[in-house]
């Protein structure tokens, strides 16, 4: 170790302070933890700096086969909803950079593939309560008191399924030949955003302590593609939304969302159709009208080709609200693959791909349970 910083004491005597080692790689996993900010989310956008949400440390990554045999070191989320998978290694650490760096690019892939947001809503529920806080406090301090947590956690599921994920390689000290693997990554993973940050301690004779976090991957051509992915906020219409589609999901899976959006349309004025934004997860939603009155949407459909409702949604509505409807709808909706809990307060947001509606009988099964869930409410 070498090298340090100095503080000038109010009396302006000067005070030398030396980088130290963490005591253990555990000490700078707590500091994480109870100090989000050390990952330097004002180093990363320095624009709009990253804020940040923790989930769970040392959380469970699944795999195929539904086990959970490795744990990821901390995962939080920035207010944007991307996962930040946190992987801590101190400059003692044994392992070398290529095993590191294997097992946190392992963890991405399966926690892209088999990682359903409602594992992550309920790690962080679970999170809040050990702790002894509530939830919906830490993320109304998060995100304000205006702020959709639905629509939160529906982002979050969207960024999964793209791959929109930070990777963050967490040290004391980052070697020149870790560096130049990250900041290769960086520059070649799209959307994947691949970082390292080094968090320097130092330390005085008397015991003071200071942490100095440094942001290390950003090179100008990374910097240049992931701002232009940020900037990108396509507004859709009924035109550039089916031209897209079918050159990104096919000309078969088109024919099908296109098949429902006209079914949308025909339900008017029951029925109104809303375009979003955003060139990831943006799409259609279908949202009922009831007295004049603009409801939560029936179901989404967006860019990726997934038909998606929400539970709450369902769970506010007449007569949704009481046990017996909400066992009807459960039953109507299992019987073409949208599964919703059997508590009405807890979160879900089941999908469908519309790949596996091709043939046409299952389609029109969709469509007229949909004109079911349409009369209940407004019948």
């Amino acid at each position: 170790m070498g090298g340090g910083i100095y503080l000038i004491q109010d009396d302006d005597r000067l005070v030398e302070m030396t980088e130290q080692a963490y005591d253990s790689e555990d000490r700078l996993q707590e500091l994480l933890e109870k100090y989000p900010n050390l990952l330097a989310g004002d180093q990363i956008d320095r624009a709009t700096p990253r804020r940040w949400l923790l989930i769970a440390r040392e959380m469970a990554i699944p795999e195929e086969e539904g086990n959970g045999k490795w744990s990821l070191d901390h995962l939080f989320l920035d207010q944007n909803a991307i996962p930040t998978l946190v992987e801590v290694k101190s400059s003692n650490d044994s392992r070398s950079r290529r095993e590191v760096m294997g097992q946190m690019l392992d963890y991405a892939a399966n926690v892209v593939i088999y990682w359903p947001v409602e594992s992550i809503v309920v790690q962080f529920e679970s999170n809040c309560r050990d702790q002894g806080r509530d939830p919906e406090q830490i993320f109304e301090e998060f995100l304000g008191s205006d702020a959709d947590e639905e629509l939160f956690w529906q982002k979050v599921k969207t960024n999964l399924q793209a791959g929109k994920v930070r990777l963050a390689f967490v040290a004391d000290d980052i070697s020149p030949e870790l560096q130049r693997v990250v900041e290769f990554l960086n520059e070649q993973m799209d959307p994947t955003e691949v970082l390292a940050v080094e968090i320097k301690q130092y330390v005085s004779e008397n015991g003071l302590k200071t942490l100095v976090p440094r942001i290390i991957g950003q090179t100008a051509e990374a910097q240049h593609k992931k701002s232009s992915a940020t900037r990108e906020r396509r507004r859709w219409d009924e035109v550039s939304f089916f031209q897209e589609f079918a050159a990104r999901q096919g000309r078969d899976e088109a024919k099908i969302a296109k098949k429902i959006y006209e079914w949308a349309r025909e339900q008017e004025p029951d029925v109104s159709v809303q375009w979003g934004t955003g060139d990831t997860y943006g799409g259609f939603a279908a949202k009922l009208k009831h007295k004049g009155i603009l409801l939560p949407e029936l179901f989404t459909v967006d860019i990726a080709g997934q038909l998606e409702i929400s539970s709450s949604n369902y769970a506010s509505q007449r007569p949704f609200n009481s046990e017996e409807k909400w066992l009807e709808l459960r039953n109507q909706l299992s019987s073409i693959g949208l599964s919703l809990p059997a508590d009405p307060s807890e979160r879900r947001l089941p999908s469908l791909r519309l790949s596996t509606l091709q043939d046409e009988t299952t389609l029109q099964q969709v469509m007229a349970t949909f004109e079911w869930v349409v009369d209940q409410i407004t019948g």
